[in-house]
């Protein structure tokens, strides 16, 4: 029965069920792992906050498991899932989520999330497949405009990486681009048993919400081929890592007082971005300099 309130999904069958009655074995080369227990779920959903009436984005959601949730907690989901089996489980949830889900058959590396999303802001809220998460998160954080906030389940290692501190082994590119853009927290970890089937290694879900005021698309830009040439190879020192930049070296850190000799996992965000507005001053007066000769 739909109505104005939330849809009623008590008739449902079970998650396993569902799983069962579709054929819907995991697919290892999908990244597909499938949380199950809708306490796990509810806990995922509570993480995300008040998101009653709210559009949301999910990638990923095999039998529907999270999307249950997230309709119960009052959302309005768009889900999105490659796999043509996982389709034909969910249709019994479609039919039954009262106009509150939208289904998409794609492959959420060819979508763009705002234009998908038409209209104003909304969340992404994910048990993403592992095998493409980190790739998702990135185009994320560098063209998705609208997005509030994301609360994305990893593998442990990428989780850590996100939250990590300068100095630490984690500590890298992504840490740097992630937090430049946005306030990180991890905020649940789960065992491999958690899932079926269990993976080999623990995850971790991770709150992103994204910065009030961004940074201007030069200095992202710029951040970008600067963390890329740093963290190449994390071992070696500035001097040498930075030598493809296209500008002296010794210009671009003296006069922001980092020592050549510095490695990029000792240098921390704000330190970065600051590298980053340097490298825009030198190529805009190595422009205006190559600009000067040819006139003359």
């Amino acid at each position: 029965m739909c109505s104005s309130d939330l849809p009623d999904l008590t008739s449902l069958p079970r998650l396993a069920d569902t799983v069962r009655a579709a054929g819907l074995v995991p697919d290892r080369r999908l990244g597909q792992h499938f949380l199950l227990d809708p306490q796990i779920l509810a806990a995922i959903v509570r993480a995300a906050g008040d998101l009653s009436g709210r559009p949301v984005l999910e990638i990923g959601p095999g039998p529907g498991g999270l999307t249950r949730a997230l309709l119960a907690a009052g959302a309005r989901v768009t889900a999105v899932e490659r796999d043509p089996r996982a389709i034909r489980a969910l249709e019994p949830l479609l039919h039954a989520a009262c106009g509150r889900l939208r289904l998409v058959e794609a492959d959420a590396l060819a979508l763009e999330p705002d234009r998908l999303m038409e209209g104003g802001s909304y969340a992404i809220v994910a048990n993403l497949p592992y095998n493409i998460g980190t790739e998702l998160l990135l185009r994320w954080l560098l063209d998705a405009r609208r997005v509030t906030a994301m609360h994305l389940m990893f593998q442990r290692e990428v989780a850590l990486r996100l939250t990590a501190e300068a100095g630490t082994a984690a500590y890298g590119r992504l840490t740097v681009l992630a937090r430049t853009l946005c306030d990180v927290r991890r905020t649940l970890d789960l065992p491999p048993g958690a899932f079926s089937p269990p993976p080999r290694v623990h995850s971790s879900l991770v709150s992103l919400e994204p910065f009030a005021e961004r940074p201007d698309d030069p200095l992202i830009e710029a951040l970008q081929r600067v963390t890329a040439a740093a963290f190449q190879q994390r071992r070696k020192m500035l001097r040498s890592s930075l030598k493809g930049m296209g500008v002296p070296v010794e210009q671009l850190l003296g006069p922001l007082g980092i020592a050549p000799t510095a490695r990029a996992e000792t240098l921390d965000v704000a330190t970065f971005l600051r590298m980053a507005q340097r490298l825009i001053e030198l190529r805009a007066a190595t422009s205006e300099t190559i600009s000067t000769k040819r006139a003359r």
